[in-house]
């Protein structure tokens, strides 16, 4: 019998020290470094016009309490989530907002719209309908090795696109790990199947996490710094126009790659790999009334956000009854259908609980809320208009360049950071850099938040490439010669993307 997986212990005492070491560093160094940051901004600077502008003390502490975050975030000094308070603390004591205009970053819109996404995703989880899913179409593509990876790789791909890819990926790697081991079994431990399943699940579950507003944290994040900023909405239609189809090029494309360039996967079928499959799936019984319930309320909740543009323009007589619909206020009703759908009257048993519900990522949700704090401060406190100006000097540069400069500087630096931190860093940034420039800040923010979710090279870049590394299947050198070729590859499709895709879907 197949042993479950399990996460591996790490006891290297050095790697530890190291850690805790620079966590520690980070914890003192960034006060210091917040109070460098207060005083080295000049007491004026020359804006577009030549004008002499003066930096006020509100631009001076956000800058201090951005300075302190970034420290934080990148070493990790207290939990990521937990630094995404201190904007709630520091800019009302130090006078730079009001405490009421922060909080109100908490509670955004979009943070209901992922919280939305939550409720769906720990559904499917409670009534195994993800599982269900994944082996159905494990069994359409199990004709081959080659296929079968596409068939874990396109499962992966599309349920990180509404499930969370850590949870994606936890949920795959046990299948993975069972096909795996029967086909070492036939072929002996030199098979490349499993390095090349197990990069192909890591990486189509970043992959997939960019078609969707709900994909991944630095998508939402990125939609709610905008309406935020210019009062303009990304809808949900318009990101999947923008994300689907680099998905539907990437995806197929690293599937090749790993298949037939990296790894010299056979083409001929497992044996016995599809009748593991086939016994997985049967062992799941009849489909039960919760995981049917979940898949209605999931698919028109999919199709309400498609659509939404065309159901917010209805005209019934003189009255349009669902003008304000929004994807958050969709996300929502879709949380109470499921509170409120029963699967046993009788029991009051409901399709979700408060006791499952309760188990989701809440410290995302708060990441953002910091995140969005952050950003509103650098813009109303003048901070951005004076970081834009530092970097005029690079109108000359071609726009195609600095594009694949931002993707390809975000893609290695999140190698190492978290990709959620990084964009609330980075996003309000590279828009006063845009603002500055006069070139519309879609070209810079975009590739920057679709970047942020392509590192391909480090365990530590992505949970799901931490995840499969604990599979002891593959090593860091191994991954990073994969990884490094993917990553110039994603730069080159954010590139076109933003460059060529962007302005038509967004005006």
């Amino acid at each position: 019998m197949q042993k479950a997986y399990e996460p591996p212990t790490q006891e290297k005492k050095p790697a530890k020290f190291d850690r805790a070491t620079i966590q520690w560093l980070g914890f003192f160094l960034a006060p210091v470094l917040a109070g460098l940051a207060f005083y080295a901004l000049p007491e004026s600077y020359l804006n577009q016009d030549g004008a002499a502008v003066a930096i006020s003390h509100e631009a001076r502490v956000t800058a201090a309490v951005g300075v302190w975050m970034a420290v934080w975030w990148l070493s990790e000094a207290i939990p990521i989530s937990a630094t995404a308070l201190v904007p709630l603390v520091l800019l009302p004591l130090m006078g730079a907002a009001p405490i009421k205009n922060v909080a109100t970053s908490y509670g955004h819109e979009l943070i209901f719209l992922f919280m939305g996404g939550f409720f769906l995703s720990k559904a499917m989880e409670r009534w195994g309908l993800h599982r269900r899913i994944a082996l159905l179409t494990l069994r359409f593509f199990g004709r081959g090795q080659r296929m079968m990876i596409a068939g874990f790789m396109i499962v992966t791909a599309v349920l990180s696109m509404w499930v969370s890819n850590t949870a994606t990926a936890i949920m795959m790697l046990p299948i993975a790990l069972s096909v795996v081991a029967l086909i070492e079994e036939k072929e002996g431990a030199s098979s490349q199947f499993a390095p090349a399943l197990m990069l192909g699940i890591a990486y189509s579950a970043s992959i997939g996490g960019v078609a969707t507003l709900i994909g991944s944290p630095p998508n939402l994040f990125l939609a709610g710094y905008i309406r935020e900023r210019f009062g303009t909405e990304i809808s949900f239609a318009q990101w999947f126009m923008v994300g689907f189809p680099l998905t539907c090029v990437f995806l197929p494309l690293s599937w090749w790659l790993l298949t037939r360039l990296f790894y010299k996967v056979s083409p001929n079928p497992p044996a016995g790999g599809r009748a593991l499959i086939d016994k997985a799936y049967r062992e799941l019984g009849t489909i039960n009334r919760g995981s049917v319930i979940t898949l209605v309320v999931f698919l028109m909740t999919a199709a309400m956000w498609l659509m939404r543009p065309m159901l917010t323009k209805l005209t019934i007589g003189d009255l349009q009854p669902l003008a304000g619909l929004t994807d958050a206020g969709i996300a929502i009703l879709a949380g109470l259908c499921l509170f409120s759908l029963p699967v046993n009257p009788k029991e009051r048993v409901f399709v979700l609980d408060w006791e499952t519900a309760v188990k989701m990522p809440w410290g995302i949700l708060i990441l953002f809320g910091g995140g969005l704090a952050l950003a509103g401060a650098i813009q109303s406190t003048g901070l951005g208009a004076y970081l834009g100006s530092l970097v005029t000097h690079w109108q000359t540069l071609p726009t195609v360049l600095l594009i694949a400069l931002v993707a390809t500087m975000v893609i290695f630096l999140t190698e190492l950071t978290s990709n959620t931190a990084t964009s609330a860093t980075l996003v309000p940034i590279l828009t006063a850099i845009a603002i500055g420039m006069a070139l519309d800040p879609y070209l810079l923010v975009f590739p920057a938040t679709l970047a942020a979710s392509m590192a391909f090279m480090m365990p530590v870049a992505t949970p799901p490439n931490a995840i499969v590394f604990g599979s002891g299947k593959i090593s860091i050198p191994e991954m990073a010669r994969v990884g490094i070729w993917l990553n110039f590859i994603g730069v080159g499709l954010i590139t076109l993307v933003t460059w060529l895709w962007i302005p038509v879907i967004m005006g």
